[in-house]
């Protein structure tokens, strides 16, 4: 009898196993039932390793998550073996800008898509770019016919009278933004935009610059969050202006750039408190945005980046170049003092996200690549270990690079966390991250899944190489 109950048990096991085929992830192959078994998970709250975990998705969500080797009989149509290795939430990059061009020369969008995926993004906020092409890209990738995140447009915004914000604003909606980037705008147009925009329920992203608005009025008209920095500091100067040279010209690039290195040390420190604590009570969202100045402090490290010998596109090589016609390329004369203060910025800059951060405010990650010698997808990391420069411990960090980014989005019962139910946005790392945030970089992450559909990094980044070999 026991030896009966045996084969029958072995039976079973082969016609289970003939029934449910289980082979390895084939990447950018949309399989219905994809297993990532074995690896340590972290799910994205803050909250250290558990596992080995076995994580079930199907139909481009997470259906079980269970300890490894516990489920033997739900079907599988192809797995990922993570044994020994360690699997995140995908990453949510918060400041994203989809380019197929830079100064005027040629470059395939897949070049910023396919470093994204390779760099462990699973979402961006598109936050500025040719909207009618998005809209295409953005839906190509909502169906799994291209290799790329999911996509948000926040549609830039540029108004100079109300009637004519409120007027955008409804045409934004209708024609299918999922949110506003603004930036240079007056009061009465921002608070215009911001009632009509907050009616239709789309979310504000305020790239502030010097002008008449700053961080009060994000707060009084509640936007959903600030990008970078300018317009906090702006809101604690002691005079209400900051101390510009008489012949200072915003227009002028190197001008702009190196007086915002300034700007920190010239903040009224217990001002600078209120407004933080403003930001936090009123709900404003916080999304410093660190990698894409970090040239300012050290230009000749920016400029000699290892990645740029094999995998910078010849486009955005050329923009890089010092020239006041591209936005960010102001490096025409960049001197020590320059450095000395831009150090200085960050030094203050780093505490006041670290004490927004400690009062209860909602900090997220985002790169702004394609400017001031970043690249795609390594900018989002190098803005990683930026959030720990800044005091953050590294569970922290993942933390505002996957929940906080959902939760500003309006997205937190969806993506952002490994979670039964959510999305199947994830990667796989081979060395474990929180010991070495440099263990994310390339080719550091073997696979990110995105709704299910698993991505290769290798293999990501030998079609990015080919595409930075066209001349």
């Amino acid at each position: 009898m026991p030896l009966m109950r045996s084969r029958c048990m072995v039976l079973s096991l082969v016609c289970a196993a003939l029934a449910w085929p289980q082979t390895t992830a084939q990447h950018g192959q949309k399989v219905r039932r994809l297993a990532v078994r074995g690896g340590w998970m972290l799910e994205g709250v803050g909250t250290p390793w558990s596992g080995p975990k076995d994580i079930f998705i199907e139909d481009g969500r997470i259906a079980l998550i269970a300890p490894s080797g516990t489920v033997k009989d739900r079907p599988v149509d192809a797995e990922i073996d993570a044994r020994g290795k360690f699997v995140l939430p995908g990453f949510i990059s918060m400041h994203a800008h989809l380019q197929d061009e830079r100064g005027g020369k040629p470059m395939p969008v897949d070049y910023c898509l396919k470093l994204w995926l390779a760099c462990g993004i699973t979402t961006i906020r598109d936050v500025g770019s040719d909207f009618e092409k998005a809209k295409a890209w953005r839906a190509a990738s909502a169906a799994g016919t291209l290799a790329a995140p999911r996509i948000l447009l926040y549609r830039a915004f540029r108004a100079t009278r109300p009637d004519q914000a409120r007027a955008d604003v409804r045409r934004f909606q209708q024609e299918g933004a999922d949110g506003i980037k603004f930036f240079g705008i007056h009061r009465d147009v921002m608070q215009a935009m911001s009632e009509e925009a907050e009616g239709l329920g789309l979310r504000r992203a305020h790239h502030a610059g010097v002008e008449e608005t700053n961080a009060r009025d994000d707060i009084r008209f509640h936007t959903t969050s600030i990008e970078h920095w300018y317009g906090i500091p702006d809101a604690a100067l002691a005079g209400g202006v900051q101390n510009f040279p008489p012949a200072y010209n915003y227009d002028n690039e190197l001008d702009r750039f190196r007086y915002a290195g300034r700007l920190w040390r010239e903040a009224d420190p217990q001002r600078l408190h209120d407004v933080l604590k403003a930001m936090v009570d009123g709900g404003v969202a916080w999304d410093p945005t660190f990698s894409i100045y970090e040239a300012a402090r050290d230009l000749e490290k920016a400029q000699n980046q290892p990645q740029f010998r094999e995998y910078l596109h010849p486009a955005l090589a050329e923009f890089f170049r010092p020239n006041l016609a591209s936005h960010g390329s102001f490096f025409i004369e960049w001197t020590t003092a320059d450095e000395a203060y831009w150090k200085e910025n960050y030094r203050i800059w780093m505490q006041a996200v670290h004490d927004f951060d400690a009062m209860g405010g909602t900090v997220t990650t985002g790169e702004d690549a394609g400017f001031i010698y970043k690249m795609y997808g390594y900018g989002y990391l190098r803005e990683l270990e930026l959030h720990q420069e800044a005091g953050f411990h590294p569970l922290k960090v993942i933390q505002h690079a996957t929940v906080n980014g959902a939760r500003v989005l309006g997205m937190e019962d969806r993506v952002g966390r490994l979670r039964e139910g959510w999305s199947g946005d994830l990667i796989v790392v081979t060395k474990n991250p929180l010991e070495n945030l440099k263990a994310l970089y390339p080719p550091g992450i073997e696979w990110t899944v995105k709704e299910g559909i698993p991505y290769h990094g290798a293999t990501l980044m030998k079609d990015v190489a080919a595409m930075a070999a066209q001349k």
